[in-house]
């Protein structure tokens, strides 16, 4: 097996190795052996006084020199990973909210408000009063409500959190005590009890663990809603995925990372500085491509091609093609530096928590976005004048995708057949047995797995099975490079019953053909999109959360982040799958506390599973499960 389940990527993973260039899977292979403790969970280096480590076979010390075992240390450092991820997404939230406060103040000369229809139901939503206010009054009091979430002194839970799940849900978390009231004190909490002498009860961490997860669950529909606002709500768009959508003939820029504040004005500076790329020679003037999950952004409200998902972003620099990487913040891999120092290409950081040796900096502030953001792409046209033509390597191999599943796309679409109740027509396809089930598909890729592998393998089992995928994040990414975001994918892999109701959602969207069996919803943040989904439905049936057949799936996971999402999704109520065991083995209280204790408590839980068909296997039968205990028709019955 190789290193991308790709094959169109692999050329370029031989070009690197005949140019002595190291990348991702050479640095692994030289990593190996990997650390045992590190892999368990159950280094501790807390202190000073150590490192210590647990002996994992019982024969060396179990006890830290503070006498720390290994379920107080495991479950320190689990938890220390949530507040890592939560801080990440949450700050990603707190900068959109800042920015949307400053075009409600109109000092903002970069960004304006594309969706106000939008603003007006997230105020609604907020119960902010709209009456006689216009729309900059209505969006600086959206954002600073927002902001509140991050700073509230009060007991009352977050507004974004008590205001986008369902009411038993919400009581459900008040009455463990995790249902937070401030994003960042929560990060703020684990730190401090997690500091040398303060929480050593594991069961006690870990609930401290899952309200902060919570947080970071608050922080991804603040992103997601506000982005909206300022930068449009995604519908279904049209775009093509891999690296053959890196043009010979263009001056390629790829926006990596996470932050739409970026690539938005990037991609709107290109537009006027076309003529000038192509007097440099560049016949195709500029051609903008994606990274990750700054490429979801702007893939779903503009159309931009993505290139690459996460494992493969070193790729990008390899086809030789590329004049510039302009990244933000989160998942960029400090090599990007030393591999594009071999060729033509420019590395830009942009923002002030993110730089990196080697890089060009550029901080693309609100006052300077615009300026700043014309240097950079007057100096990627400079770069492909010193483009090496004995260098240019471009797989050929690229997918046709439709992307852009938003909440509200995906309701306006379903509006054309029931206007009053648009939701009815997915729950009655889902009661009758047509659609399943849903699985959401989130989380990285990770290099001990070959790229992609588990998500389209996985896939392929699901849609067989007839249950609907959504998917996020470089999920989203390892299923639209590999085609299976279009209406081919639903003929060749759905079972008939969802490729019926595929087919007439394509006809009522104007497709004349299927809509794509999986459904891009946009970047990890964007993982509150199908949770709003979820959330409409169980309130739609009077339900709970966690008795919709809906699961959970990171069969590559990889980054804190991702911890952090599976921790809040389980909080939810989902059954969450990951396709590796997260550092946690060296403590089997911990590991058993997340694979079935937590089901007792909050009714989701973690199900690990590497083997990504016997994965697919125990997702169908969760699904069934749920179905049965819905009375609604489930196989379970024919196993009787």
């Amino acid at each position: 097996m190789g290193n991308c389940h790709n094959l169109s990527n692999q050329c370029l993973i031989n070009k690197a190795e005949d140019e002595n260039i190291d990348l991702v899977w050479h640095r692994y292979e030289k990593m190996l052996p990997l650390c045992g403790f590190g892999e368990k969970g159950i280094c501790c280096r807390i202190c000073m006084k150590g490192p210590c480590r647990i002996d994992p076979f019982g024969n060396g010390p179990q006890e830290g020199i503070c006498g720390a075992n290994a379920d107080t240390i495991v479950a320190r450092n689990l938890v220390r990973m949530i507040a890592a991820g939560t801080a990440a997404h949450s700050s990603h939230g707190k900068e959109i909210a800042k920015t949307l406060m400053q075009v409600g103040k109109k000092t903002s000369k970069s960004y304006a408000i594309k969706d106000s229809e939008k603003l007006r139901a997230i105020a609604k939503k907020m119960n902010i009063s709209i009456e006689g206010k216009d729309i900059y009054q209505i969006a600086e009091q959206v954002a600073y409500e927002s902001l509140k979430d991050y700073s509230r002194i009060e007991e009352e839970p977050c507004t974004w959190l008590s205001n986008s799940i369902t009411p038993p849900r919400l009581e459900k978390l008040e009455g463990l005590g995790v249902a937070l009231n401030n994003i960042e004190s929560s990060v703020a909490d684990i730190m401090s009890r997690t500091h040398l002498g303060t929480d050593a009860d594991p069961i006690n961490l870990l609930l401290a663990g899952m309200r902060c997860a919570i947080g970071d669950y608050t922080g991804m529909q603040i992103s997601t809603n506000l982005s909206d606002v300022l930068f449009g709500t995604p519908e279904p768009v049209i775009s093509e995925a891999n690296l053959g959508v890196i043009k010979k003939d263009a001056v390629n820029i790829a926006v990596h990372g996470h932050n739409p504040l970026l690539s938005e004005i990037i991609v709107d500076v290109v537009d006027e500085m076309q003529q000038e790329a192509r007097a440099a020679g560049a016949t195709a003037g500029i051609n903008i491509v994606g990274v990750c999950c700054t490429g979801n952004e702007v893939l779903l409200r503009r159309g931009i091609p993505m290139a690459s998902n996460y494992l493969s972003q070193e790729l990008t620099i390899l086809t030789g093609a590329l004049e510039a990487m302009v990244v933000d913040v989160q998942c960029i891999m400090p090599s990007l530096a030393k591999i594009a120092s071999c060729y033509h290409t420019k590395l830009f950081t942009t923002m002030p928590e993110a730089k990196i040796p080697g890089a060009d900096h550029f901080e693309l502030h609100d006052e300077n976005a615009v300026e700043n953001a014309r240097k950079i792409v007057k100096q990627s046209i400079e770069a492909y004048k010193r483009r090496d033509p004995n260098k240019i390597l471009i797989p050929e191999e690229k997918s046709q995708i439709i992307a852009g599943f938003s909440t509200e796309s995906i309701t306006n679409l379903l509006s054309k057949i029931d206007s009053e109740k648009p939701l009815r027509p997915l729950i009655d396809n889902i009661v009758n047995g047509n659609i399943r089930g849903v699985v959401l598909f989130a989380g990285c890729n990770n290099v001990k797995i070959t790229q992609d592998y588990n998500f389209v393998h996985m896939a392929k089992k699901l849609l067989e099975n007839n249950i609907l995928i959504l998917a996020t994040g470089c999920g989203a990414g390892a299923f639209a490079k590999n085609s299976l975001m279009n209406s081919e994918a639903t003929n060749k892999y759905a079972g008939e019953s969802l490729k019926a109701v595929l087919t007439m959602l394509g006809k009522e969207a104007g497709l004349d053909a299927p809509l794509p069996p999986i459904f891009h919803m946009g970047s990890c943040v964007d993982n509150s999109r199908a949770v709003d989904l979820a959330v409409n439905l169980a309130n739609e049936l009077n339900i709970d959360l966690y008795q919709l057949p809906v699961v959970a799936s990171a069969p590559e996971v990889m980054s804190e982040k991702a911890i952090a999402i599976g921790t809040w999704a389980a909080g939810l109520g989902m059954p969450v799958h990951i396709g590796l065991m997260p550092p946690v083995g060296g403590s089997p209280l911990v590991a058993e506390v997340l694979t079935s204790g937590l089901k007792d408590i909050v009714d989701g839980y973690f199900i690990v599973e590497k083997d990504p068909l016997e994965a697919a296997s125990k997702i169908i039968h969760v699904i069934e499960e749920k179905r049965a205990a819905l009375n609604v028709t489930s196989t379970l019955e024919e196993e009787k």
